[in-house]
């Protein structure tokens, strides 16, 4: 059977049980443990101080009654970081290539600060949909059109998520792919095919935490919205 470049975005399947749950649940075991002691290791010094940046930088811009979610969306973050880089590791899955995943982690999000912003400030939720100064024949047609961007929102995150990862891992596929066949053709042309494909390593490993950080900063942009 011929397989394709598109198999890897597949979930694995062993004994036709899906690993999808074990891919989600690796993340957690890879993240150091804190400790008891006031002076801890580099690693959680290091990983708490990122945190404290993320969460400031993140939550400045925002009223006092979006603070409150400063822990879930910390969470997200460093979840969808792991899960990324996951995927950049050998015979490993990347769970965030699967749009499915990306919508169930986008709409519930995104539904939940346009609820909000419906039940605290409902006139002000409701006034996004007309901007201000919109000559009177326009207002329908510009209703519609914003409750159309309104509802695709957590459409684009996922879609956003999924392409960027699927579109990178793909290409390190296909270079690696090259890289073996010209070894034994032009090992010249595979050598600098393979410091091509490291240098698209690192850049991958940058996307992978980028697209989370913007996944999560598109989030707090519609809480900021709505409260």
């Amino acid at each position: 059977m011929e397989l394709s470049f598109f198999d890897q975005f597949m979930s694995p399947v062993l004994f036709g049980i899906p690993l999808m749950a074990l891919a989600l649940l690796l993340p957690w075991v890879l993240f150091p443990s804190p400790a008891s002691r006031w002076l801890t290791n580099r690693l959680l010094t290091l990983q708490g101080w990122t945190i404290n940046r993320f969460v400031y930088q993140l939550l400045s811009p925002i009223n006092q009654g979006g603070h409150k979610w400063a822990l879930i969306l910390t969470a997200l973050m460093m979840f969808l970081i792991s899960l990324n880089m996951l995927g950049l590791l050998p015979y490993t899955y990347t769970p965030t290539t699967q749009l499915s995943l990306n919508l169930g982690l986008a709409v519930p999000f995104w539904l939940a600060t346009v609820i909000i912003g419906l039940r605290n400030q409902p006139k002000a939720a409701m006034a996004h949909l007309l901007p201000e100064g919109t000559p009177v024949p326009l207002i329908p047609i510009l209703i519609i059109i914003e409750t159309i961007s309104l509802f695709i929102r957590p459409l684009a995150l996922g879609v956003r998520l999924t392409a960027n990862l699927t579109a990178g891992h793909l290409l390190i596929q296909l270079i690696a792919t090259a890289a073996y066949v010209l070894l034994s053709v032009m090992p010249t042309v595979a050598i600098l095919t393979t410091i091509v494909l490291y240098l698209l390593t690192i850049l991958e490993v940058a996307v992978a935490m980028i697209q989370a950080y913007v996944f999560v900063l598109l989030l707090s942009l519609y809480l900021q919205e709505n409260v």
